[in-house]
């Protein structure tokens, strides 16, 4: 059964799932569709949203950055799926996906978040959300609707961190102001 979480909510990702080693991070959005009798008729402005994964290790410090220019960490252990330019797609439109077991032991915290290249707002973002499923299984284990709209360009969306061997998710749905994944460090770091 999915879990959906309110902002600054903090699950267990371990306790109810038996031997959790992969997880499936999957982020969707919609464009806003136009308003009035003419948006009816007009096709919605394509969205390009990256989603980013960025690890950190027990003094916040980073370690690494998974995102559309960079598709693999150096582990080996975080995969991003690409970059999806429109947001068309049905479900999710970019996946990370995490093998727990492959991860540095270094890394104590994974920062999930969403943001604009381009620069589009999330004004234009309709229907964002994060969730994350069990890899092994297909279990959707939670997830989070971003419904907060606004001027910034990037949503942190989660956090995980290690705690005693166990792996806890916070939903975060918090504005950033950056459109690179190394300019949403800051933001990441205050929510660890």
């Amino acid at each position: 059964m999915t879990l959906s979480l309110s902002k600054g909510q903090t699950i267990s990702l371990g306790a109810d799932t038996v031997g959790l080693r992969k997880l499936h991070i999957g982020v969707g959005w919609d464009p806003v569709m136009p308003n009035g009798f003419l948006g009816k008729l007009t096709s919605p402005k394509d969205i390009d949203l990256d989603a980013s994964l960025i690890t950190f290790d027990a003094g916040k410090k980073p370690i690494g950055i998974v995102y559309f220019g960079q598709l693999k960490s150096a582990d080996g252990a975080i995969v991003h799926s690409g970059d999806n330019l429109t947001g068309d797609d049905i479900g999710d439109d970019e996946v990370i996906k995490v093998d727990l077991t492959q991860l540095d032991p270094k890394i104590e915290s994974l920062v999930l978040f969403v943001n604009s290249y381009q620069g589009q707002s999330f004004d234009e973002v309709d229907n964002a959300f994060c969730r994350v499923l069990d890899d092994d299984t297909e279990t959707e284990l939670c997830r989070f609707t971003l419904s907060d709209q606004g001027a910034h360009t990037g949503v942190v969306m989660a956090v995980i961190t290690r705690n005693d061997g166990d792996w806890q998710l916070k939903a975060i749905g918090v504005p950033g102001n950056g459109r690179t994944a190394d300019q949403l460090v800051p933001d990441a770091q205050q929510h660890i």
